[in-house]
């Protein structure tokens, strides 16, 4: 199984320094190699190009400053764009040519496979970097022992941060998915409730409006800084720092959403979102943007396949206008929250029948067969009035007693 672990660096100033010559270097060789590729009648090979590496050395002398495998993995940088922009024109997507790098926007440099090391050097650890150096690392979770490290990627952050992640192959199978879930769940997003499933549970989305003021306050004084002076560059930090706070406490809620799912439950249905498509669409796009439902959904794809947890994406369509309980449809605007079948007479709230939905499409999808199957009439409707960190069934335990052991992790 593959893994990513991030880890925080240390560099002394002036291996910060030869750290970021060596990333303008990078920089200057994407450049390079997109410069003759759109020169280019026909776009070579990738392992042709980078078998002109040796070549541009003999007149390019900062390219023999860089490990080998860092220049070569620049090429690989340059064709993964390239694949990906060619996917997104199949797609249908209006895309136009890859643009030249500026300094701000390449910031990492990729050890692959060889050139790098890790050490412990006077009891202390450290990451040594071919024709950099040793630079101190803070490991604050041990690498698996029957991990191996296949590459190194070094970046730089807007904050001034310097960080590690390391690509690891572990030597373990998934475990198997069970032929007969037991404990299965259908999951519903939103905006004001960011997810309903079809245990009764409304979770609330967290609330960043505090992070988000200090954020624009951040930039509103930066608008009033001159451009590139000093204190320009220290109120840039500042605005990179309430960035990365933002992001830190949204991935935080998602990690710890997403890892209770996978952990407690033989299957989870989830809606196939375009979440790049809501976003793009008129109206509340910020708050649609702010909920990061594609990051929530691939981090429970992958939780879900480590832990051996059946994960179903199944067409949203119909869902919320669709009746749980006989299937009869019933058009309702976004402000009705609740459904009521004219058919059969089921009532439940709006979220709680689209969940029940969607774990139906999500067991029928995955050809499984549920050992128990619940009855539909168990949705009860949500009560708007209590806090949707509350169960909805009367008596049951809060959200935060359910999810301790996430919320310790």
């Amino acid at each position: 199984m593959h893994y990513n672990y991030k880890y925080r660096l240390d560099p002394p100033e002036a291996l910060t320094e030869t750290l970021l010559h060596h990333i303008d270097t990078c920089r200057q060789l994407y450049n390079h190699v997109l410069y003759k590729l759109n020169e280019a009648d026909d776009i070579p090979a990738r392992y042709e190009v980078q078998g002109r590496l040796p070549d541009l050395k003999s007149w390019w002398d900062d390219l023999g400053d860089v490990h080998s495998k860092v220049l070569q993995m620049v090429v690989k940088r340059v064709y993964d764009n390239l694949s990906t922009l060619k996917a997104q024109k199949e797609n249908g997507r209006a895309v136009g040519m890859l643009k030249w790098k500026p300094p701000r926007e390449y910031r990492s440099l990729t050890y692959n496979q060889s050139g790098f090391e890790l050490k412990n050097t006077s009891g202390r650890p450290v990451l040594w970097l071919s024709k950099i150096g040793e630079i101190p690392i803070h490991l604050h979770r041990e690498i698996p022992e029957n991990a191996t490290i296949k590459q190194v990627t070094v970046k730089r952050e807007p904050t001034g941060k310097w960080f590690a992640t390391f690509g690891l192959d572990v030597d373990e199978a998934p475990p198997e998915k069970p032929e007969t879930p037991e404990k299965v769940v259908g999951i519903d997003l939103g905006i004001p409730k960011y997810a309903h499933d079809t245990d009764g549970y409304a979770i609330e989305s967290p609330d960043f409006s505090e992070e988000r003021e200090r954020l624009e306050c951040a930039q509103h004084s930066l608008s009033r800084k001159e451009h590139g002076s000093n204190n320009w560059e220290k109120q840039r930090r500042v605005v990179a720092e309430r960035h990365a706070e933002l992001k830190r406490k949204r991935r935080d809620f998602l990690h710890k959403l997403s890892s209770y799912y996978a952990r407690e439950y033989d299957l989870v249905a989830v809606e196939d979102l375009d979440a790049k498509g809501l976003v793009e669409l008129p109206g509340n796009s910020r708050n649609r943007a702010g909920a990061s439902w594609g990051t929530f959904l691939r981090m429970l794809e992958y939780k879900c396949e480590r832990k051996g947890t059946h994960f179903i994406a199944v067409n949203p369509r119909g869902t919320t206008k669709e009746c749980a309980s006989c299937g009869t449809e019933t058009d309702k605007p976004l402000w009705v929250r609740d459904h009521s079948c004219p058919a059969c007479g089921f009532e439940a709230d709006r979220d709680a029948n689209a969940a029940w939905n969607i774990l139906s499409r999500g067991i029928n999808d995955v050809g499984v067969v549920h050992s128990e199957s619940t009855p539909v009439e168990t949705a009860l409707p949500v009560d708007t009035s209590v806090s949707a960190k509350r169960v909805v069934k009367t008596g049951s335990p809060t959200l935060k007693e359910r999810t301790a052991s996430v919320v310790s992790e």
